[in-house]
């Protein structure tokens, strides 16, 4: 008989996740206490299987792990996370009682580098613009002339905020096209293999220089409103700012403002409130391509969570260093 392990996130939260054959694939190496996963921690039948908990599979909508919940799980020994940030699921107590944690987060990774990367060629070459032109002029006329001026994606320049692991695989996969490529990132180093050919550049100075700005930094107090209206207003005309990170980091107030000049574009995917009022501009202005929060992982995409999940456990059981493994010391710096 392998460890116990519990699942414990929302149902309806994530849905393709874990599909049978990853379910049972963790049934080869553990003893399941059951499939369908825990959403209540306070549940007196939760509580009774916490207490044979040894591995804690978690995702979206698992309840806080407070020192409580680990009390009620002296067993415990990995929390693996099926997701993407810890910082909202997993309580520091948990280090302190030894837990080991691990996530998904390199799995959400893919396909927000994947939109954004679309984002990017989209933008650049101005294709919404083109989109909209082509359906009020039929004749072509007014899309043979943007077609005409200065746009594509030749010898561009795209500014990353932040060299996250998503904004490293973002510049891993710009290295396929011909643009120019600025970085800024405080923590970054000169030097840096995975960044070569990269120009480190102040925030300022990235926002002046680039035709495409992609946001890719972690939502902490030092970075929340670290673009406001100063920042925005560097961008030059025509410029496109492209956010899926997090709402918080933008003064999404003087984003609106900038926006309705229509003097540059937006492609946002995250909001701060998530759910913008519905009188927000960002709904209708025609220079802004507004998303659900869907960069990260949606529908099958999924399946690579609940993948890396159960790699990490096998790895973990069979007492291999985990590739995934989140130290105490990071906690603070995840977005």
């Amino acid at each position: 008989m392998g460890p116990k392990l519990l699942f414990a996130m929302a149902a309806d939260k994530t849905r393709h996740v874990f599909d049978t054959a990853t379910i049972d694939r963790l049934e080869q190496s553990c003893d399941l206490l059951q499939r369908e996963p825990v959403e209540n921690f306070d549940d007196p039948a939760a509580r009774r299987l916490l207490g044979d908990t040894e591995i804690l599979v978690t995702g979206w909508g698992c309840p806080m792990i407070t020192p409580e919940v680990l009390r009620a799980a002296p067993n415990l020994k990995l929390i693996a996370h099926a997701a993407g940030t810890v910082k909202f699921t997993v309580d520091p107590a948990a280090y302190v009682a030894g837990i080991r944690v691990t996530h998904s987060a390199e799995a959400n990774a893919v396909p927000v580098s994947e939109f954004t990367l679309a984002s990017i060629l989209f933008s650049a070459k101005h294709i919404f613009t083109l989109r909209d032109l082509y359906r009020a002029d039929p004749s072509r006329r007014s899309s043979y002339a943007l077609g005409d001026s200065e746009i594509g994606n030749f010898r561009r320049t795209v500014g990353i905020v932040g060299a996250s692991r998503i904004g490293r695989r973002v510049i891993e996969l710009l290295r396929n096209f011909d643009f120019s490529v600025l970085l800024y990132d405080p923590f970054v180093q000169p030097g840096d293999p995975d960044l070569a050919g990269v120009e480190l550049v102040e925030l300022d100075a990235l926002m002046a220089r680039s035709d495409v700005v992609s946001i890719h930094a972690p939502s902490l107090p030092s970075t929340r409103g670290m673009i406001g209206a100063r920042q925005l207003k560097l961008m030059k005309d025509g410029a496109t700012f492209i956010n899926t990170a997090r709402g918080a980091l933008i003064d999404e107030a003087a984003l609106v403002a900038e926006l309705q000049t229509g003097r540059i574009f937006g492609v946002i995917d995250v909001t701060d409130p998530e759910i913008p009022p519905v009188d927000s501009p960002l709904f209708t202005l025609p220079n802004v391509f507004l998303t659900p929060h869907v960069a990260g992982a949606i529908g099958t995409e999924r399946l690579r969570l609940g993948l890396m999940a159960a790699e990490e456990i096998e790895r973990f059981i069979e007492g291999k260093p985990m590739l995934y493994e989140v130290q105490p010391e990071l906690l603070e710096r995840l977005a």
